[in-house]
Parts: structure tokens; C-alpha cells; sequence
């Protein structure tokens, strides 16, 4: 009974996640057509969820002298990298098309795993990354020679590039210590400092002294409506980042990370929909096919990829108890990404 209460909860904590995730795109474009720079859009949303986690980070300050490569490597890649490729691509391409290339990345992965790692990969996983590619060819029409900005969608690429570091890092952070029976480092507090090391980067980066403020005191175009900028930025720092990363943690507790995985994959569908009703992007029927298979592709590499003898970094401290690994590319509850 309990283990069905649990389930349910996990389920619905990771629909939660997806929803939150998916609508960062939606709510960030519009700051950025408002005037904002997309990085300056990108520092505002990470400096503000670092802040909110402050306490957390306090809590869990020992990972600071255990683990600096690994929180140093995932403000890099997990939070800066990730969301700087993909606010700045959704300035220039559809946030469903930016976001659905993002989720390239499971595929990716399986590169990482069979040329750099040498290990074997699943005839299961090698048709999943055909998929995805033959579904992002009908994402970008490239039939009508990539009616998309170029450069948009390398940014894009970029992001998903980002999330592969990501995957890497939580398969690397997983164990530590002298012995495989290691407790892993606690997700929230890798997340918090990530967030921190993630504002710390991009403040160097996006050199925020620069940015015009008072497009925060005004309004932005959302479909011919105006809606407050700073409730925009409340939605991307408050909904989009910390709670969305909060609930994605906790349901990857309570379900398996494969399951908590696949469910995360909505995010691509959610913010494609909510950047129709919201924003007026409408995709053509065979960019929505192309979607889907993109999806389905993702979703195949990443549940074939084969286990590593460790698990990622999203799967928390009760993974030490179940001692169950999982595949590298399976903890779609991170970051990424959107970004």
C-alpha cells in the first residue's frame, strides 16, 4: 500500500517537474523580445534560484571540500552551459524546436558511452538515435534547406551538448571514497551549489552591470497580451528552476530513474503545446511528426543504454540503499534544460 502511495506521488512530483521545466522557454522569450539579452535572461533565472537556495546550500556545505570538481563541473555544464545554449537559441528558433533538439542529448550519450567508454551499446539504443535524427530532420524541414535560423539551432545543439556533460558528471558523482558502498552526494545539494557555481560563472559571462533594469519595471508581449516582466521572471526563477528541480529530485526518489526518465521526456511535448497557446508558435504537422519521433527515439536510447557499475548523482541518498545503477542518460530530471 505504501509503496502504491509512494509510486503515485513520485508520478505525480515528475509530471510536476516536466511542466515546470517546459514553461522557462515560454516565459523567457517574451523578456527577451522585451530588450533583455538572452544571457542577462539566463543570469537573472540562475542568480535568482541560487539565492532561494541558499539555505540549502548551508546545510549541505561539506560537498564543498568532498566534491569541488564535480559541483564546479556541474555549474559549467548542468546550469550554465545548459541554459545559456538554450535561452539563447529560443531567441532565435521556436522554443519547441530549440527544446526538442535539446533532447538529443540521451542520444548523444550513447556516443559518449560506445567511443569514449568502449562499451558495447543495444541494437535497441543504436535505433533510437536513428529516430531521433530522422525525426529532427523533419523538425527543421530539411527538405526546405533548413528554413531555421543556422545558428539558432547550433545553439540549440549546444545545450544538448551541455546536457551530456551533465549525464557524464552524474555518472562520475555517483560513487565515491575508497569503497563501491560509498553514499552518493545528496542531489539537492549538488543542485543548490550548482546553481551557485552556475550564477558565479555566469555573472563573469553575462556581465549583468550592463543590462537595461528597466525592462523588468515594464511589460513584454506574450501573443499580443502584456504581462508584467516581473511576474515573468518570478515564473522562470520560482517555477521554472527551483521548484522544477525540487520536485524532478524527489520523484526520481520515489520511482525508478528510468521511470522518472521517461516521464521527464514531456517536457519537450509541454513546452511545444504551451509555446502554441501562449505565444502563437505553430508547427507544422510534419514538425509535430518530427517531434514525436525525436521523443520516441529519446526515449528508446535512453532506457537501452547500457548500466555502468555506479549510479548518477540525481538518484539521492536512498539509492545507497537499494543499490540498483542506472544508465548513464536516464536522470532526465535535472537540468537541463532547459534548460
Amino acid at each position: 500500500m505504501h509503496a502504491t502511495q509512494g509510486r503515485s506521488a513520485g508520478l505525480g512530483l515528475a509530471l510536476a517537474s516536466a511542466f515546470a521545466f517546459g514553461g522557462s522557454g515560454v516565459a523567457a522569450k517574451p523578456l527577451i523580445e522585451a530588450g533583455l539579452d538572452p544571457l542577462h535572461v539566463v543570469w537573472l533565472r540562475v542568480t535568482g534560484a541560487a539565492l532561494v537556495m541558499l539555505p540549502v546550500a548551508w546545510r549541505h556545505r561539506n560537498l564543498v571540500r568532498e566534491r569541488p570538481v564535480l559541483l564546479a563541473g556541474f555549474g559549467l555544464f548542468a546550469v550554465a552551459g545548459v541554459q545559456a545554449f538554450y535561452f539563447a537559441s529560443i531567441s532565435r528558433i521556436p522554443v519547441g524546436v530549440a527544446l526538442l533538439i535539446e533532447y538529443l542529448a540521451p542520444a548523444l550519450v550513447l556516443g559518449w558511452v560506445r567511443f569514449v567508454q568502449r562499451r558495447p551499446v543495444t541494437r535497441a539504443a543504436a535505433a533510437g538515435v536513428v529516430l531521433a535524427v530522422g525525426g529532427l530532420a523533419c523538425v527543421v524541414e530539411v527538405w526546405a534547406g533548413l528554413s531555421f535560423d543556422a545558428v539558432g539551432l547550433l545553439l540549440a545543439l549546444g545545450a544538448a551538448c551541455c546536457q551530456v556533460g551533465y549525464f557524464v558528471l552524474s555518472d562520475q558523482g555517483a560513487g565515491h571514497g575508497d569503497t563501491a558502498d560509498a553514499e552518493p552526494p545528496h542531489p539537492v545539494g549538488v543542485i543548490a551549489y550548482g546553481l551557485l557555481v552556475g550564477a558565479a560563472v555566469l555573472t563573469v559571462v553575462a556581465r549583468p552591470w550592463g543590462m537595461d533594469w528597466a525592462v523588468l519595471g515594464g511589460g513584454a508581449d506574450m501573443d499580443g497580451h502584456e504581462v508584467p516582466a516581473w511576474l515573468l521572471l518570478g515564473w522562470i526563477v520560482l517555477l521554472a528552476t527551483v521548484l522544477a528541480y525540487a520536485t524532478g529530485v524527489v520523484s526520481v526518489r520515489l520511482l525508478s530513474p528510468q521511470v522518472a526518465g521517461v516521464v521527464a521526456c514531456l517536457e519537450a511535448v509541454i513546452a511545444t503545446v504551451l509555446a502554441w497557446v501562449l505565444l502563437g508558435e505553430h508547427l507544422s504537422a510534419p514538425q509535430l511528426l518530427g517531434g514525436g519521433v525525436v521523443l520516441l527515439g529519446a526515449l528508446i536510447a535512453q532506457s537501452s543504454a547500457p548500466r555502468p557499475p555506479s549510479g548518477p548523482v540525481a538518484s539521492g541518498p536512498g539509492a545507497a540503499e537499494a543499490r540498483e545503477p542506472a544508465a548513464p542518460g536516464s536522470e532526465l530530471s535535472r537540468p537541463p534544460a532547459s534548460p
